[in-house]
């Protein structure tokens, strides 16, 4: 059944475990921040999170402008300015599935099916696969074009539990929005897995060839998983 959740619209891919400072300034958003603040249970200060497709504008468009699978994100901490301006943290926490939204107020609600994220008893292979590559991808992207590609994986610092890994790895990678977004949206940790592995050799490969590494995008600044 459909459950309700404010919606927050953004220009950028987060996944659950993410933690996500965020400036807020609109006075929507700043309404929706003390609205959350004055719930009792700091578990249920919860919104929703929902990724706006290249060159669109929800204001304009409506959810037509927005993926369907976004997350949702629970308030964490808050500062107040003095202007009324807020700087916060979340962390992300479940994925969702847009149904409907509401757009009769100033704040957007939208109606959302939360996911359940399907594992299988072979996802710790295919983890362990995936470990290597993004080991390998880590090892390019700090400059060492020698690194071995057959060398084992220092497993301490890369999660054991194989979803929690499949989500690292979609936060990490520098990809555009629409491949991070099928990440993010696959229908279980598997396919995520495989999908990441797909990614993580192909972009290998090309910073091999091209002995250059791809720019940082601001994702990354966003957070860490935590």
């Amino acid at each position: 059944m459909p459950e309700p959740l404010a919606l927050f619209p953004l220009n950028v891919v987060i996944v659950p475990g993410l933690v996500l400072p965020l400036h807020i300034f609109e006075p929507r958003y700043r309404a929706m921040v003390r609205d959350l603040l004055h719930k009792a249970d700091p578990a249920s200060r919860e919104f929703g999170i929902a990724t706006v497709r290249e060159g669109r504008s929800f204001d304009s468009q409506g959810i037509s402008a927005l993926y369907p699978v976004g997350t949702a994100t629970v308030l964490r901490e808050v500062t107040e300015l003095p202007d009324g301006r807020f700087d916060i943290l979340t962390t992300g926490t479940r994925r969702f599935r847009l149904v409907d939204v509401d757009r009769s107020a100033d704040l957007a609600m939208a109606s959302v099916e939360f996911l359940k994220e399907a594992t299988e008893p072979g996802d710790e292979l295919i983890a362990a696969q995936t470990a290597l590559a993004f080991d390998r991808y880590r090892q390019l992207l700090g400059g060492r074009m020698d690194a071995d590609e057959t060398a084992g994986v220092d497993q301490q610092d890369l999660p054991e539990d194989p979803t929690v890994l499949s989500y690292l790895v979609t936060a990490a990678m520098v990809l555009p929005w629409a491949e991070r977004q099928d990440l993010l949206a696959a229908p279980d940790t598997a396919t995520r897995l495989r999908f990441a592995i797909e990614l993580l050799q192909r972009e290998n490969r090309i910073i091999t060839a091209l002995h250059a590494v791809p720019a940082v995008d601001s994702f990354a600044d966003l957070g860490c998983l935590n």
